[in-house]
């Protein structure tokens, strides 16, 4: 499942330089598929949804970090655990019930947004 960050999120921005995935914005940002990743134009996402990469997608949270749940891979294939939740001082970065995901799924991402 992918991690989310919950609105005891105190801004401190610890866990966004770890993610592996560029996964994580500060709130009110714009993000993007080619963000830390290799994609780049148009990409056919491993759920059959295209999507430019490089075009910019609208913040998910106008207040507080926030995670992108389809470039989060729980940092599978990098780490033996979610860096985010590591980091936090406050431990709000926590798995999301929403985005329910198989290691194989994660590790399927991983490979998808760095091999591509």
């Amino acid at each position: 499942m992918a991690i989310i960050i919950t609105d005891e999120c105190i801004n401190c921005g610890a866990c966004e330089p770890e993610c592996p995935n560029t996964a994580i914005y500060e709130g009110a940002d714009d993000w993007r598929y080619k963000d830390g990743t290799k994609l780049k134009g148009k990409v056919v996402l491993p759920d059959g949804t295209e999507v430019d990469a490089d075009a910019a997608q609208n913040p998910i949270s106008d207040d507080i970090y926030y995670i992108v749940a389809s470039k989060c891979t729980e940092c599978k294939g990098f780490h033996d655990e979610p860096q985010c939740a590591a980091v936090c001082p406050v431990d709000c970065c926590i798995p999301d019930d929403k985005h329910v995901e198989t290691e194989e799924t994660l590790l399927n991402r991983q490979a998808f947004l760095h091999n591509e």
